[in-house]
């Protein structure tokens, strides 16, 4: 293992450089090895990939249910997507942070979550994120994804089938993360901005120390920009399965990066890389970061945070120089 921050305690080596299939001049192996390292391994978005199969499968109602706003398939989606959030993020918390099972042992920052403090909800940082997380953000992904049942069942929305269009079907999958992160970079720019910070985000930013309930803990107007990521579908054309697949996408890998470990360990092995140490920069230093990693914004804003003290000094003096040290 590599500690190579006094400030923290694990990170991984550094300068992180990230990893993008947006290479200049554009390089076919470079590409191929990006994709390869998240489709071709036990991944994040391998594995919200399977349980949006598992949902569309079993647990989403048929769309001829769903001609009709009808109470009861619509809390059957309620349902599922709060037994999600509750597999994934309480899940993590169980094994991380009450049974321990993995101890410290790559974990970014060791502190406990915060206690008594009249910041969060609740005076504690685990209960306000929870609350944020389910009363907010589960109802309102909910909402989302009941309008494009809703609009799929009636046609209102282009649809494309896997026997129809297989090539555009299979390649949605992997443009998904890319639209994705193109939509967080630009909408958490604009979530940064004075009076939208102090509204909203700043909910989301009282985890200075993140842990799986804090990756969906947002105020509801961010969450109706964040997971309006999907929005797209209403002129992409697509199918319900992409659609919840680009949901599950935003909600449950943000709880995943958010947990505040590089990797889930079982008897000193990696069984999956969790979390996501650029944006773990990000809550601890405000002004950079912003996006992810395999996009190229950062780079070209000047927001990219390498992760060494170096950085963290430069940021300091442009923080300064701007009057928010």
């Amino acid at each position: 293992m590599t500690q190579s921050s006094k400030t923290w305690n694990w990170a991984p080596n550094l300068p992180i450089a990230g990893q993008s299939v947006f290479v200049f001049p554009p390089n076919p192996w470079v590409i191929l090895k990006v994709l390869s390292s998240v489709w071709l391994t036990v991944s994040g978005r391998v594995v919200i990939l399977l349980t949006a199969c598992i949902s569309w499968l079993f647990f989403t109602p048929p769309l001829a249910q769903c001609i009709d706003l009808e109470l009861g398939w619509v809390l059957h989606i309620y349902a599922r997507n709060l037994c999600l959030m509750i597999l994934f993020a309480g899940g993590l918390h169980l094994y991380f942070y009450t049974f321990k099972i993995q101890g410290d042992e790559l974990r970014f920052d060791s502190r406990d979550n915060v206690r008594d403090a009249s910041v969060f909800t609740f005076k504690d940082q685990l209960y306000d994120n929870i609350f944020w997380s389910v009363a907010s953000g589960l109802t309102i992904w909910t909402l989302y994804e009941v309008l494009f049942m809703w609009g799929y069942a009636n046609d209102v929305i282009p649809r494309i089938t896997l026997a129809g269009n297989p090539v555009w079907y299979c390649l949605l999958f992997v443009l998904i993360p890319m639209w994705y992160a193109l939509h967080f970079y630009w909408v958490h720019r604009l979530e940064h901005w004075k009076p939208l910070y102090k509204v909203a985000h700043s909910v989301h930013h009282r985890n200075i120390n993140t842990g799986p309930w804090s990756g969906t803990s947002m105020h509801p107007l961010e969450h109706l920009i964040y997971v309006a990521s999907p929005l797209i579908h209403v002129i992409v054309p697509s199918s319900p399965l992409h659609v919840i697949y680009h949901f599950q996408f935003t909600m449950l890998a943000a709880i995943i990066t958010h947990c505040g470990y590089e990797a889930l360990l079982v008897r000193g092995k990696r069984i999956i890389e969790l979390g996501y140490f650029f944006h773990q920069l990000h809550h601890r230093f405000f002004d950079c970061n912003y996006g992810t990693d395999d996009m190229p914004w950062d780079k070209l804003s000047r927001t990219f945070h390498d992760g060494t003290d170096e950085a963290t000094k430069a940021l300091r003096e442009k923080q300064r120089r701007r009057g928010r040290s």
